[in-house]
């Protein structure tokens, strides 16, 4: 790929590649990773001479990924995508790919395990830590982490594997890395953190005595969005950059990164990139999650059951529009700790933001993994209801929503294609209940999703079981016009 870069219509790396030291291991080099972290550090080696470079690692899936990224001397373009223009990125900060499945366990370990390895970073989705949403606390009956106990040496989870890279470390005498999880979970520092000790103090309480004293795990605010890559989208980069690049992705033209600044190892200087290195990340967090990704998830379920496939198209809907951006300001950011923060002009930006027709980000997509994401993004901000006596209209119809699309047939008859790791409980909740009062209370009593007192809750039940019936009789986009 490096030659054929010199025409590209692009920004092309015009550092030495050669002198890059591989000091980040990034575990779930996705899509997200690719158009986010990476262009950071991609930046940084462009235009202040930075050296750090990256191992990309993927455990389980995307083995096409990283087969793709060898193929072309571990360098891929980024386009970000507007209306008006399309800017073109080849991101040269990668010197090194990894898959387990592929090349193997001990390649991986030994790959963490370099003594100039800084911060291991994570994007592998709420999913991929093993933890229970409604407590943050991690799952130990989870099938890989009851693997990874019986077999602590041939880990298959994420936690399961930086403890192994610890006891490594630790045996070696060589100092511990930083865990940076980038991924959208609040407080996602101390989650990361909380797994990873309580998976480590059960198979050796003396390393996760270690872990607790040696490691840090910042927490982290990250913001871009980033749909699915298609065929379509690859065709349209290799058009603008006259490259076939399958490891491409598209994103939008804005990013925001709030990195709580507590390193072991040393960090890049991020800042000179444009992140926000700040001591409390989790105001920022916050108002992400239920601002920008909240209402993301209402548009997601009501967006895809009123047939519409993107978020643009949700925006070509009056009522869509102004009830997102109303759940924003009425019902999400009075719940919100963060300061200095215009959220008049961040709701207003956000819409501006969905209304790209660039970026064909669909529902169906957001929609993915909502057991894992409801807690945060909606659940959270109820309970502040609840205790402060306001209206949670809105959130309750996402909710409502949310278990219609669950249900697993569409508004046209047509069959869903849900996506979730509690999958299995969610399909014997729907299978055991009618449509109606039932599916709400079957559905309800998922506890790791809604806790011990929502369901308790007589009025977060009225007021879902009655969006419910309203979505049930009317229809999605009939009850959102109506709210």
């Amino acid at each position: 790929m490096e030659n054929k870069l010199l025409s590209a219509k692009a920004i092309v790396p015009h550092y030495d590649r050669t002198k890059l030291v591989t000091r980040i291991v990034h575990l779930g080099f996705g899509a997200f990773h690719r158009a986010h972290q990476a262009v950071y550090a991609d930046i940084l080696a462009q235009e202040h001479g930075s050296d750090w470079g990256y191992c990309e690692v993927n455990l389980i899936g995307g083995e096409q990924q990283i087969a793709d990224l060898r193929q072309q001397d571990f360098l891929y373009s980024v386009a970000e995508m507007s209306a008006y223009a399309w800017q073109c990125r080849v991101v040269g900060v990668v010197k090194k790919a990894l898959h387990v499945q592929v090349d193997g366990l001990e390649a991986v370990l030994t790959a963490m395990t370099q003594p100039e390895i800084a911060i291991v970073s994570l994007t592998i989705t709420e999913k991929g830590y093993c933890y229970a949403p409604a407590t943050g606390t991690i799952l130990l009956d989870h099938p890989l982490i009851k693997h990874d106990l019986a077999n602590p040496e041939q880990p298959q989870s994420a936690p399961g594997v930086i403890v192994a890279a610890f006891a490594r470390r630790k045996a070696a005498g060589l100092p511990a890395f930083t865990v940076m999880s980038c991924d959208n979970m609040p407080e996602n520092g101390h989650v990361t953190r909380n797994v990873i000790i309580a998976y480590a103090e059960a198979i050796d309480p003396e390393l996760g005595a270690w872990i607790k004293s040696h490691v840090t795990f910042p927490s982290t605010m990250v913001d871009r969005i980033v749909p699915a890559v298609t065929a379509e989208t690859l065709a349209q980069i290799a058009q603008q950059t006259g490259v076939t690049d399958p490891a491409a992705v598209a994103c939008e033209p804005f990013r925001q990164w709030v990195i709580e600044d507590d390193f072991v190892a040393g960090r890049p200087e991020w800042e000179k990139a444009g992140a926000e290195l700040v001591k409390d990340v989790l105001p920022y967090e916050e108002m992400k999650l239920r601002m920008l990704n909240g209402s993301h998830s209402y548009l997601a379920y009501l967006g895809y059951l009123a047939g519409y496939q993107h978020i643009f198209d949700c925006m070509k809907d009056e009522n869509y529009r102004r009830t997102a951006h109303a759940l924003m300001l009425q019902e999400q950011a009075p719940t919100l700790k963060v300061q200095e923060v215009d959220l008049g002009k961040y709701a207003d930006s956000l819409i501006a933001r969905y209304t790209n027709e660039a970026l064909r980000h669909r529902t169906w997509q957001i929609a993915m993994d909502g057991s894992q994401k409801l807690p945060q993004r909606w659940l959270d901000s109820i309970r502040w209801h609840l205790a402060n006596g306001s209206h949670f209209n809105l959130l309750a119809l996402g909710v409502a929503a949310w278990m219609h699309y669950v249900g697993g047939i569409d508004e046209q008859g047509e069959k869903i294609e849900v996506s979730d790791p509690l999958l299995p409980a969610i399909n014997c909740a729907v299978a055991a209940s009618p449509v109606g009062e039932a599916r709400v209370k079957a559905l309800l009593a998922l506890n790791t999703i809604f806790g011990e007192d929502l369901p308790t809750n007589a009025e977060f039940v009225k007021h879902v079981t009655q969006a419910y019936l309203t979505v049930h009789q009317f229809g999605a986009k009939a009850t959102v016009a109506k709210y």
